[in-house]
């Protein structure tokens, strides 16, 4: 079986979440990963529960009840399955116009190897909690690129520069 780095993607990292306004008011989340091996980044906008969740995970927030992302991983955990990997392998077009990412989770166990289809913010907060590699698809990546100078992709280029969202833990006293 080829490594998917010989089929066509590349791996890439959790970098950070951060939130990026619009001239409109508005800020959008946006998770960013970073390749590993090559100059290469990606900015997904992600919803505000699962930014915030996979912020708490990045900036080591611990909550006293488990989140749905914790949940998941330990299921996966009772189950006796880890994640082999995930990737962010197609696009799919969206009814307002424009794209969005697709993602595969895959899933062995005592069964087997298992594809489990995801959108990326649910799968990139689960390999948050429990690691594994995370792999971009080529044309993924060159169609985020093709995007040029679009007023999206500007907004969302912004987030290569932001600084990680935090989330702040009230004190016991307060």
């Amino acid at each position: 079986m080829p490594a998917v780095t010989d089929t066509g993607f590349v791996e890439m990292r959790l970098r950070k979440v951060v939130g990026i306004g619009s001239a409109e008011g508005e800020v959008s989340s946006v998770v960013v990963l970073d390749g590993v091996s090559e100059d290469r980044h990606l900015p997904i906008q992600i919803g505000e529960t699962e930014a915030f969740n996979l912020s708490c995970t990045l900036t080591g927030i611990e909550f006293a009840r488990p989140m749905s992302p914790q949940f998941a991983a330990g299921l996966l955990h009772a189950l006796g399955g880890r994640i082999r990997q995930v990737r962010i392998d197609r696009l799919m077009p969206v009814p307002a116009g424009g794209t969005a990412y697709c993602a595969t989770v895959e899933v062995e166990s005592a069964a087997g190897v298992e594809l489990v289809d995801a959108r990326p913010s649910d799968a990139l907060n689960l390999v948050a909690l429990v690691p594994a590699p995370i792999f971009v698809a080529q044309e993924v990546l060159a169609e985020a690129e093709r995007q040029g100078d679009s007023a999206e992709a500007v907004r969302l280029r912004r987030a290569l520069e932001a600084e990680q969202m935090t989330v702040l833990q009230a004190s016991p006293d307060r």
